[in-house]
């Protein structure tokens, strides 16, 4: 039996929940001190120093760890540039919809991170 069509309507709600869910991820908290554009740029600068007089391998793994702490810089600015408001507003409009169709209980969605105060807002309560 084919898969029934979506209509725009429950695309944009797909789109809504996916793309919440997917800046909850990239914003989550990590384990250990937070990095700053600041302090990776000290690191950077070490590895700008020690490059003139590292051996062939040293430097090839300097020059990686420096693309890799580049790429870090830009993922940090990029990161604060996410509007959470507007994507968590969408996601409310979205979700009881959303997670009606597809059975998704309340802990599941606290599972995957999404706030107890923004279910709520959705509509979203603990069944019994």
């Amino acid at each position: 039996m084919p898969r029934a069509k979506l209509s725009d309507h429950e695309k944009a709600e797909n789109k809504a929940v996916r793309d919440y869910l997917d800046a909850l991820d990239a914003n989550r908290p990590k384990r250990g001190r937070k990095r700053t554009a600041e302090s990776i740029g000290v690191r950077v600068a070490a590895i700008e120093a020690s490059l003139g007089d590292a051996s062939a391998t040293k430097r090839l793994t300097l020059v990686q760890e420096r693309l890799d702490l580049q790429a870090e810089i830009d993922a940090l600015t990029q990161a604060g540039s996410v509007d959470m408001a507007s994507l968590e507003a969408a996601f409310v409009d979205a979700a009881a919809a959303y997670g009606g169709r597809r059975g998704i209980s309340h802990a599941a969605w606290r599972e995957v991170g999404v706030s107890a105060d923004t279910l709520k807002a959705a509509g979203i309560r603990r069944s019994s």
